[in-house]
């Protein structure tokens, strides 16, 4: 299946812009910055219009995720719109229990821990990413020639909350689980596999640019137990838009042991959290992979010329490699000044790609 005509890949929006040029590995007209967790958190025009909605409620609204998704790209000047959503939003759709409680994080009604758990997961129906859907079609309208890249929870991810049932510091239950019951833990990661990817394809069918998977927890995990027991969950996940021609970025946290790794599941673009100097991430990739990142949040809130001197680091150092993607190495800190941010854009868009 290949995407509608009226797609903006297709339609003359967003092929040539900074962020897809950036992405398929050419010289782009300027250099091309977005944030991870730019829709929401820090802004208050999002705080406002979140007031009295639950996270889960909010992501499932369309109108409201649409105009949370494009706060940031009217505020900052940002390449990209990011889909405003969360990784366990499949779970909510397949009919998972699962919220998000303030402060904690996503909590299941009950972990997913046995062979008996795992086949009594629902499937997640087509017709229940009707809402995805619409909010993406609503966000691209406004976009114009800025691309939206569709979200995804990579299948770790996903089953660490399954498991813990929470959210985890080490991640002890599914790092158990995939050698104390290998079967079980293949089941669940295909099925964290399928619905990550059905969420990401109604994404880039509805209209985004570019797909990210996102991986925050697999930094807890040693190369062979990423590449035996997660990396073909997370090719699975990929499976299911490849066909559709877009972009595919791939990131985790606390992963520069696996960026290789990170990369060979198939995909375009690699992320890179702000651990590891891009010029290192490129050699470690063999020079052959555009990268995206990686400015520490942590200089967000320091003075501005120490911020500017970091940032000219992370362009120069992402100058080696052969398409890179301003961002920053993890999210947008909530107590993150919005005009530091506009402030940011507008350096990176001065320096000469």
């Amino acid at each position: 299946m290949t995407l509608s005509p009226t797609h903006p890949l297709l339609d003359g929006r967003t092929a040539d812009s900074p962020l897809i040029t950036a992405y398929r590995g050419r010289t782009p007209s300027r250099r091309p910055v977005w944030f991870m967790r730019q829709a929401g958190r820090s802004l208050p025009e999002y705080r406002t219009l979140r007031e009295g909605t639950t996270m889960l409620d909010a992501c499932l609204d369309p109108a409201m995720a649409a105009e949370i998704t494009l706060q940031p790209v009217r505020r900052h000047d940002v390449d990209a719109a990011i889909f405003f959503s969360d990784i366990v939003i499949p779970l909510r759709l397949a009919g998972v229990g699962v919220d998000i409680v303030p402060g904690v994080g996503p909590v299941l009604e009950k972990p997913v821990r046995t062979a008996a758990d795992v086949a009594a997961l629902p499937e997640l129906a087509d017709a229940a990413l009707a809402p995805i859907r619409e909010a993406v079609a609503r966000t691209v309208a406004e976009l114009g020639g800025t691309p939206l890249i569709g979200f995804a929870g990579a299948p770790f991810t996903v089953a660490a909350y399954m498991v813990e049932g929470r959210p985890s510091r080490d991640h002890l239950g599914p790092r158990t689980m995939m050698h104390a019951d290998p079967e079980v833990w293949s089941a669940l990661m295909d099925w964290a596999a399928d619905a990550s990817g059905a969420f990401l394809r109604a994404q880039i069918e509805a209209g985004a640019s570019a797909g990210q998977l996102f991986d925050s927890w697999a930094g807890s995990l040693g190369l062979a137990d990423y590449v035996g027991h997660v990396a073909p969950a997370s090719a699975r996940a990929l499976d299911h838009v490849r066909d559709l021609g877009a972009p595919l970025v791939h990131f985790g946290t606390g992963t520069s042991e696996l960026l290789v790794a990170m990369r060979d599941v198939g995909v375009d673009v690699v992320g890179v959290d702000y651990r590891l100097p891009l010029d290192e991430a490129n050699r470690r990739l063999g020079g052959g992979v555009p990268l995206q990142g990686n400015i520490d949040p942590a200089l967000l809130s320091a003075p501005w010329d120490v911020l500017e001197a970091h940032v000219r680091e992370v362009l120069a150092a992402g100058a080696a490699a052969p398409g890179h993607v301003v961002n920053l190495g993890h999210g947008v800190p909530p107590d993150t000044d919005p005009a530091v941010l506009t402030r940011l854009v507008s350096l990176v868009h001065s320096i000469e790609p």
